[in-house]
């Protein structure tokens, strides 16, 4: 029987890009094991999760009002805590975002004359705005600096590691919070691991016990079999639409850690003497528990997605980070074009490749907070939900795109050999 092919049958793909793309296949193939791997491990650690927790059918009932009894919401914040290796978690999806649940933290635990000290260098963009330290003025916007909190970082090595004597040397008698940001984000540094955490964890508990390690563990989640609480950090944080909704929350957040920790955070979420007490889950208990359940499969799905498309666009000529067999940390690729033609069209291509919006073309735009144009695709499901294929970046040199997500690894593969095909088309 002959075989068809889909890719070209079903979108008109060449022969040449489908023998580029069995290429990139073959060649990421051991990668693509290991993947696999690791996915069985975390798979097998979160089902033993739901056993130990005996979840059942009645806990995904809901609550409203106040909340008070969540049995279900019990439930799944106990499942988070073991397997990020945790003394509690607070899992809620009245949280709108990763930046939210991250800022709660460090409200909850700082004090006025209290210092954090982030290691892996400058925050994200709408973290340090909510820090302050990205403040243009002198008026009162309530970031942690306004309220008397102490701010100061530590950049990493060239090579991309925690630089362990500068951290060292930056402890001071105010500093309270050592904050490490596992994903590399939107910048061409490359992510941290679980041996980096480790080690700058090692450091600090060395200098001194009281300090508080805590993770951004966004974009990290499930990518690896160990999680920052489980190598020795007080308190990680993240987001559920991101890899541990595993694609089905509509919104949530997550915080693991210390317990007295934990429920400080919730006090910053709710109100002093309420915290985790107060929050009903509204009938989001089975979007949750369900989502956790699928996260290590989704996520290698994602990663399975940038390993192809770093192997595949790379043969192409661009330029990608992290390349196709490097260790990740995370499920973000970026990838540079030579030119911003090049970058809006693969932007374009993932759009039209997407579940939800795929008629709809992207176009730069001045997007607030940056120096250049815009460009994004995402036609997710959930909106900003990154743990779905998106793409994104400033149009201007060096022509970065940030990639991320994949519920399926067909839609990443097809969306990138449309791309390539695009690339081939206008060099022809």
């Amino acid at each position: 029987m002959m075989k068809i092919d889909p890719y070209k049958t079903m979108f008109g793909i060449s022969d040449a890009v489908v023998e580029m793309a069995n290429e990139a296949m073959t060649t990421a193939s051991s990668v693509f094991e290991k993947i696999e791997k690791t996915r069985e491990i975390n798979q097998l650690r979160v089902l033993e999760a739901f056993r130990h927790a005996r979840f059942a059918e009645a806990h995904l009932g809901a609550t409203t009002g106040y909340g008070y009894d969540d049995i279900g919401r019990e439930k799944i914040e106990e499942m988070y805590a073991e397997l990020f290796g945790a003394e509690a978690a607070y899992v809620r999806i009245q949280v709108t975002c990763g930046t939210q649940i991250l800022v709660a933290c460090l409200f909850g635990i700082l004090k006025p004359g209290e210092e954090m000290l982030a290691v892996s260098g400058r925050p994200y963009d709408t973290l340090a705005s909510a820090l302050g330290v990205n403040k243009e003025d002198d008026g009162f916007t309530g970031s942690l600096l306004d309220y008397g909190m102490k701010y100061n970082e530590v950049q990493l090595k060239e090579d991309g590691s925690p630089d362990l004597e500068a951290i060292r040397a930056a402890i001071r008698p105010e500093t309270k919070v050592v904050f490490i940001q596992k994903s590399k984000g939107y910048t061409t540094r490359r992510c941290l691991r679980a041996d980096d955490i480790k080690a700058v964890v090692d450091l600090v508990k060395g200098i001194r016990k009281d300090i508080i390690v805590f993770v951004d563990n966004c974009y990290g989640e499930f990518v690896e079999t160990q999680e920052p609480c489980a190598l020795g950090a007080d308190l990680c944080a993240g987001s559920l639409i991101k890899n541990a909704g595993g694609g089905l929350c509509p919104s949530g957040a997550y915080v693991a850690g210390r317990k007295d920790l934990v429920e400080r955070v919730a006090e910053r979420v709710t109100a002093p003497g309420l915290g985790s007490h107060v929050g009903p889950s509204l009938g989001f208990n089975r979007d949750i528990a369900q989502g956790l359940f699928m996260a290590p499969h989704i996520v290698a799905e994602a990663m399975k997605g940038a390993v192809f498309a770093s192997a595949m666009l790379s043969m192409a000529g661009c330029k990608c980070d992290p390349s196709f067999d490097s260790e990740r940390g995370d499920i973000v690729q970026s990838v540079a074009f030579p030119n911003a033609e090049q970058m809006v069209n693969f932007c374009r291509m993932i759009q039209s490749c997407s579940p939800v919006d795929s008629y709809v073309s992207p176009e730069p735009w001045d997007m607030p907070g940056y120096d250049a144009q815009v460009v994004m695709a995402a036609g997710a499901f959930v909106q900003g939900a990154s743990i779905e294929l998106s793409a994104d970046g400033p149009v201007k040199p060096p022509f970065m795109v940030y990639m991320q997500g994949g519920l399926v690894f067909e839609q990443v593969k097809l969306a990138v050999m449309l791309a390539v095909s695009e690339m081939l088309k206008n060099k022809g």
